[in-house]
């Protein structure tokens, strides 16, 4: 199926106004048309360093401290996770300006035109988390940093109005859509940014890089056995942030031009993560002065990151703290839950992107108050979140060595038949299912949580295999690529799957396409394929 033109529209027509911040967006999952797409690759970047940017960065920052690491043995940790992770992002960002429509749809290509919910699924999992993560911690900071101000009482209503307030606010931003949530990150980076500076020099004074942590030359020998699970627990940690965007990224790029060079794109989503140092940082080294200062507050069993700054914070500071709060969690809570909003608006039909929103809102927010007041799993969100990347991250794999192995060629139209509730086409595989990529994805994930060891938090049934050390990642993302490239060698794909260049690394076999039937298929112009070759 080819275009009539190989040339992009948006070479053939001319680029049209962005649409007021106030103007409902009415774009879903469909391919955005090329007139529409006025992004840039600065704007990719704003979303995802200011969904960041934040608070919930800060309190993941902390994590080395607690697993009882030193500031400079945690900062290697943090180091080791923020490039690792934006390295195994950045690839992601690709698929937005090429298909024009969001990672989970671009997923139908290599697990099938059902096999995409498997997308959608880990996306609303991952919003779910890291908004709960966002409106916990923000929602902390305002009533502590409101209580050393103004005496504001702290219960659980009050906590209960904090909460509530984040939610509903990021909720409206959601409904309004791409443009809102954009100009919202673009103040949230500047004025996050500079609010950690300030908050730098707030703690200048009591900072003292030389914290040496409880593995010191005097640890006994079981102490000393614990070092390496916990560095790599925690650096996989800080590795679960940016990785947590890889279901997102295709919900921002795909308003950037398809003929944009992919190269910018990946640049812009891979220096995003490497900004995220500011806040990482700023929370391993509030972590340290807590942990010296008030100990209590980072003790493993109750940690409480927020308070135990507030704790420390001159009174001056209080006032930014609430306004990182703020900003922050307006920032953070809208990336997670847009994108998620925006792909349930093509699982369920029936539901326009604007209901969707609401309705994942809704029940992000009653999870937010269920796990707060009703189950207490504030403390048990971080495995939560580092579970879910474990299983994510072997999905990324099959879609970036997919994009690899296809020469970066899709056929749009044929990415939107599950979305149509149409049946065929290019990417039906099996009944609609690629076996190949979701073989790949559930065996790596499996393994990953096997091995999963986080110390204090989590341990798999195999998670000792490797003397404590967490093993899990990197085992289910070599086994991942392996299993993947192995299949597509064993078990080739159509020939049609792949562009006019053939497959790269991979076999393919003649067999026909099945027709699109279902609705609207006999009367529909199909669209034009976009092949991404371009440096």
């Amino acid at each position: 199926m080819s275009s009539p033109s190989s040339q992009p529209q948006s070479a053939l027509s001319p680029a049209a106004t962005p649409p007021a911040l106030t103007e409902v967006e009415t774009h879903g999952v469909e391919r955005i048309p090329d007139a529409d797409r006025t992004a840039t690759p600065l704007d990719l970047f704003r979303v995802a360093f200011g969904g960041a940017n934040t608070f919930s960065t800060c309190v993941l920052g902390a994590f080395p401290i607690l697993f009882g690491l030193s500031f400079w043995q945690g900062l290697a940790a943090t180091l080791l996770g923020v490039v690792a992770g934006a390295l195994i992002l950045c690839p992601m960002a690709v698929f937005g300006p090429v298909n024009g429509t969001n990672n989970a749809v671009s997923s139908s290509a290599h697990l099938g035109v059902h096999g995409r919910v498997v997308g959608s699924f880990l996306s609303l999992l991952t919003a779910i988390a890291f908004f709960s993560i966002s409106v916990w911690s923000s929602g902390d900071a305002l009533v502590g940093g409101a209580h050393r101000l103004f005496g504001l009482p702290r219960g659980d209503v009050t906590y209960g109005v904090a909460y509530a307030l984040f939610a509903g606010l990021v909720l409206a931003v959601c409904v309004y859509g791409f443009r809102f949530m954009l100009f919202v990150n673009k103040i949230a980076v500047l004025s996050a940014t500079l609010l950690f500076l300030v908050g730098a020099v707030a703690f200048a004074g009591d900072f003292d890089p030389s914290y040496a942590g409880v593995f010191t030359d005097s640890a006994d020998a079981a102490t000393q056995d614990l070092f390496w699970p916990s560095f790599i627990g925690a650096a996989l940690i800080v590795l679960s942030n940016p990785v947590s965007f890889g279901a997102f990224l295709g919900d921002w790029s795909r308003y950037i031009p398809a003929d944009t060079p992919l190269r910018k794109v990946i640049g812009a989503a891979f220096l995003s993560q490497l900004a995220t140092l500011l806040p990482f940082v700023f929370g391993l080294a509030t972590a340290s002065i807590i942990a010296t200062k008030a100990p209590d507050y980072v003790d493993p069993a109750t940690p409480d990151f927020v308070g135990g700054l507030l704790a420390i914070s001159p009174g001056w500071f209080f006032l930014p703290v609430c306004l990182l709060a703020l900003i922050g969690g307006m920032s953070t809570g809208t990336t997670s839950l847009y994108g998620t909003g925006l792909d349930f608006s093509s699982v369920f039909p029936r539901l326009s992107r604007v209901r969707a929103t609401v309705l994942v809102g809704v029940l992000s927010i009653a999870f937010i108050f269920v796990g707060r007041f009703g189950f207490n799993l504030v403390q048990s969100i971080s495995t939560f979140a580092t579970m879910i990347i474990t299983c994510t991250t072997p999905w990324m794999v099959v879609m970036i060595l997919g994009f690899y192995t296809r020469r970066g060629w899709y056929d749009p139209d044929a990415l939107q038949v599950f979305n149509r509730r149409q049946r065929g086409g290019r990417y039906w595989f099996a009944h609609g299912w690629n076996w190949r990529g979701m073989t790949a994805w559930w065996v790596s994930a499996v393994i990953g949580v096997l091995f999963t060891n986080i110390p204090g938090q989590f341990v798999g049934p195999l998670g000792d295999l490797a003397n404590g050390i967490d093993i899990s990642l990197p085992l289910s993302l070599a086994v991942s690529a392996v299993l993947f490239l192995t299949l597509l060698r064993v078990f080739p794909e159509p020939r049609a799957v792949y562009g006019p260049e053939g497959a790269r690394l991979a076999r393919t076999v003649d067999v026909a396409v099945p027709p699109v039937s279902g609705p609207g298929a006999g009367g529909e112009e199909l669209s034009a394929v976009v092949a991404a070759g371009r440096g």
